[in-house]
């Protein structure tokens, strides 16, 4: 192994926290920088840590609780620790707040990206990391959405500002050398997930007996993704560096609406009573990942299906309580 130090920003979240364990596994040693925002409740993130100290390899493990927007913080941590690799998944999350919030949403994905990007040049930091999302591909014609697709109808803040920080990597590899991999998750689901997300949303809401709310006609798809797949993928991504590249990591299957509601309820044995709404703003109609790219570069090759993904989900959200 040629890595061993690994910064993962956002690493107390949801992605970041199972990465964290994967890696400590795996015997690097890995500094977790996360500011516990309060878009959704810190204590879930504190829980999360708790699942790192408890695993294998959690000694090589440590904590920094800063934000990314602080430069100083940023130089600060770079100057004291000699980083082999740098996973960049802080970000503020969400398409819908982000047409509420777009200045912040630039101010955390964009200006927090560039400050560890200026880190990396001033430090001398080459290999980079960048959890990007499926939202680039806004309202895509073509599907399956590919690497190359022309990037011309995104509909968020939240999705420009992922388009922005990809262009940002590319610059810093043509000017600076760094071997940085742009990863576009497309709506990753499992333990941990954030609780505004659907799956949790609908499973906790059934579980209670309210009502989900159900936006459009239900007819729109998803490519949801297992937690365990897109971990995967980013160890593909890190042992297979090379210049720039983009990959898709998803599971390269769509699921309507509606259907996602009917195998939850299979997996509670509860109905669903639903709420239907109109369209929301910043929605898209299909995401749906090629990944071809990913399994010829990266050896990605997702194997959780939805109603099995779906099934672990739930098991963890009653073992949970």
């Amino acid at each position: 192994m040629t890595m061993k130090r690994v910064l993962v920003t956002g690493g107390a979240g949801f992605i970041g926290s199972h990465l964290c364990q994967r890696l400590l596994q795996e015997g690097y040693e890995v500094v977790c920088l996360d500011n516990f925002d309060a878009y959704y409740d810190p204590a879930i993130k504190r829980r999360n840590l708790e699942e790192i100290n408890a695993s294998k390899g959690a000694q090589g493990f440590q904590l920094v609780e800063g934000d990314i927007r602080n430069k100083g913080l940023v130089d600060d941590l770079f100057r004291r620790s000699s980083f082999d690799l740098i996973i960049h998944l802080a970000a503020r999350a969400g398409v819908r707040p982000s047409i509420e919030q777009p200045l912040l949403y630039n101010e955390v994905n964009v200006t927090g990206t560039l400050n560890l990007l200026e880190a990396c040049r001033e430090i001398g930091v080459r290999d980079f990391i960048f959890g990007s999302s499926s939202s680039v591909y806004g309202k895509n014609r073509k599907v399956p959405f590919a690497e190359e697709d022309r990037l011309e109808a995104m509909i968020s803040p939240y999705a420009v500002t992922k388009r922005v920080g990809e262009l940002f990597c590319y610059t810093y590899h043509h000017l600076y050398g760094l071997r940085i991999s742009c990863l576009r998750f497309f709506t990753v689901y499992g333990p941990r997930q954030r609780p505004e997300m659907a799956i949790h949303k609908f499973t906790r809401l059934i579980n209670q007996g309210e009502k989900i709310p159900l936006y459009g006609d239900g007819t729109s798809r998803r490519d949801y993704t297992y937690i365990d797949d897109i971990i995967s993928g980013i160890m593909g991504a890190i042992r297979n560096l090379r210049g720039y590249e983009i990959f898709n990591l998803g599971e390269s299957q769509t699921v309507p609406l509606r259907e996602l509601i009917s195998i939850i309820e299979q997996a509670l044995g509860k109905k669903a009573a639903i709420e239907e709404l109109p369209d929301q703003p910043g929605d898209v109609p299909i995401t749906y990942a090629d990944i071809t790219k990913a399994r010829r570069l990266l050896s990605y090759d997702p194997k959780v299906g939805i109603a099995e993904g779906v099934g672990q989900f739930v098991r963890w959200f009653r073992d949970r309580g």
